[in-house]
This record gives C-alpha cells, structure tokens and sequence, in this order.
C-alpha cells in the first residue's frame, strides 16, 4: 500500500507577550496608609460585634457572670484603701480619700486592662493571622474596643461608690466631662497597644514585664497618696504632671470628687499623649504589618 506524506502544519511563531506589573500586587504585601486605614474602616462591624461578643461569653462560666466586671475593681480598691489608708495612712490631707482612691485605682484599671489586652492580642490571634488576610491592626482595636466595653459597668460603678460612701458627693454637670477624658484615655491605650503588640510579637518575653511597668506606672500616679507632698522635690513632681495616666486620673476627680473644672494643661497633657501615642502606634504597627504571622 503506497505511503502518503503527510505534510504538518508549520509550528505558529511565538509571539511576544506584554504583561503590565504595575498592577500586579505581592501576596501578603503591606498596603499603603490610606488604603489600609479604608480596610479598617470595612471592617469596623466585625471589630464592633466580635469584641461585644466576647465581653459577653468572657464570664459565663463564672457563677457571678458579668457582676465580676464590677467586682474585680472594687476588691482592688479595698485591698489598696486597708494597705494604704488604714495601714500606711496616706489618706493624711487628702479630701475624700475614699472617692480619691476609687477614682485612681478605677480609671487605671481601665488603661492597664485596655494595655495588656492590646499588647496582647496579635501573639494570642496567631492561628487567625496566618488564615485570613485582614488589617492586623483589628485586631488591637478590638481587643481595646473590649476593654472600653467591658470598662462601663465598672466607671458606673464608680460614679455609684462616690454618691453613696461617705462624705456622699453631688451630682454636678461637670460629670460629663467623664465622657471626653475617657475617650482621650482609650486613644492613648490603642496607642499603646499597637506599639507593644508590635513590639511581642518579635519579642514574646516583652509579655512578662508588662504587669510589672504597669505597677511601676501605677505607683508613680499618685493613686493611693496626693502629688503634693513633691512640692519639695520639683523633679518628681514633673515627672507626675507629665504622666498621661495622672492627668486623666487628676480631670475625673477634679469633675466627679471635688466638683471643680479641671485645669486646661491637664487636657492639653492628656490630649497630646493620646493622639501622639495613636500617631506614632498606628504608623509603628502599620509598617510591620507583613511580619505578623510568619514567626
């Protein structure tokens, strides 16, 4: 049978492709300021209902459930009253030194809370960070958005002790100012904590000697005595004027206590710690932002 030659087709030339990387992206690549903070925002009813979520189920296998929020503060703040009042008796020249100590020891609990939860909450998430692809710094919003929350019951509280425990203080207009210096204290804990949450996740035994700054930090913010008695020693006094936890400490007793309006450098303090800390944090976190989770 006579063979046919089959002819095949020419091979088609390879022709040049052109590919545009520009709008290509790296997985995982850090995106630019402003569209990250865009993220955020898209994710602002997440951040919202988780941290509500976990307030809630944080103390339901506790037989006093969410009456611990409240409990917790006020022990501490007999604890430190029988240590520092009844014992030590730094209380001396000290008007109401009961609502002095509840004040002081209240609101710093709320920032050291707010603090170590933000530090915190990066390193503990590391199995959602490495499965999702999210602004990372949700993450410490949320963590602090659960501390404010879980904050209101015990500044109720708070406000409850100061009426009703001897010498009863009156209720006076100028409690609002509750709202402005708690919201400029929550600004300077998320400052805080996109630092230090930074900072744990590189190094993990950062976690170990927080509680020991935030004792350290507590005794330097005149909680448990009064300020005055550094008139002496302008040094120290300074330093306490400067403290942004003594300042918001210092505007809430002014207003809540003592019934008068607080000066306008303890605002200008306050204020300037907070949205220089939240500057500084938010850009800090944000540059590291491709690191977390891949240790």
């Amino acid at each position: 049978m006579p063979q046919r030659n089959v002819q095949l087709p020419e091979p088609a030339a390879v022709q040049p492709l052109a590919v545009n990387t520009r709008r290509l992206s790296r997985v995982g690549a850090r995106p630019g300021l402003l569209v990250y903070l865009v993220q955020l925002w898209n994710f602002r009813e997440f951040i919202f209902y988780d941290a509500r979520a976990r307030v809630l189920n944080g103390t339901r296998r506790d037989r006093l459930g969410s009456l611990w929020l409240i409990l917790t503060p006020m022990l501490n703040g007999l604890t430190y009253y029988v240590v520092f009042g009844l014992l030590l008796r730094t209380d001396r020249g000290i008007e109401n030194f009961v609502g002095y100590l509840v004040v002081g020891v209240f609101m710093f609990q709320l920032s050291a809370g707010a603090i170590t939860a933000g530090a915190r909450s990066v390193h503990n998430s590391k199995s959602v960070v490495q499965a999702f692809n999210f602004p990372r710094a949700a993450l410490v919003i949320g963590a602090n958005l659960r501390e404010l929350l879980k904050g209101v019951p015990m500044l109720f509280a708070m406000l409850l002790i100061v009426v009703v425990l001897p010498p009863a203080e009156q209720i006076t207009w100028r409690w609002i100012l509750l709202v402005p210096a708690v919201a400029l204290q929550s600004v300077f804990n998320l400052g805080v904590g996109l630092i230090l949450a930074r900072i744990v996740v590189r190094i993990h035994d950062v976690t170990h000697l927080i509680p020991f700054a935030l004792r350290a930090w507590m005794y330097g913010s005149a909680i448990f005595y009064s300020y005055d008695r550094f008139i002496s020693h302008p040094e120290i006094l300074a330093w306490i004027r400067i403290n942004p936890l003594f300042n918001v400490i210092d505007i809430v007793r002014n207003s809540v206590v003592y019934a008068t309006l607080p000066s306008w450098q303890s605002w200008a303090v306050l204020s300037a710690w907070a949205f220089g800390t939240l500057a500084v944090g938010f850009v800090f976190f944000w540059k590291g932002e491709e690191s977390y989770g891949r240790s």
